[in-house]
């Protein structure tokens, strides 16, 4: 699994979240909702410390991390963190992994 986040969803996370030392943005698979390539689940995000991270990003001075109890959501994709600018969030998009 590969995790990118794009400049400009680095900058909205740097504008929206206030980070503490130590922690980081986790990604994760919720309940309800619907990816790309997932029916049922969509993508979480929230402001945690890593416990045991299958994988860390650091980008613009802040960590994103997808914790190994979450791998069963992520395996066999990439995961690349943009920005839409229509409804100034986050979005989540989906490659399978070429590995």
């Amino acid at each position: 699994m590969k995790l990118t986040i794009t400049p400009k969803a680095q900058e909205w996370f740097k504008r929206e979240l206030e980070l503490a030392e130590g922690q980081g943005i986790k990604f994760y698979g919720k309940v309800y909702g619907k990816t790309q390539v997932h029916d049922g689940f969509s993508v979480g995000m929230s402001v945690d410390i890593p416990e045991n991270p299958l994988l860390e990003e650091n980008a613009n001075g802040m960590m994103f991390f997808v914790e190994e109890a979450d791998e069963w959501f992520f395996k066999g994709y990439d995961l690349v963190v943009d920005y839409d600018a229509e409804l100034d969030e986050p979005k989540y998009e989906f490659t399978i992994n070429s590995l």
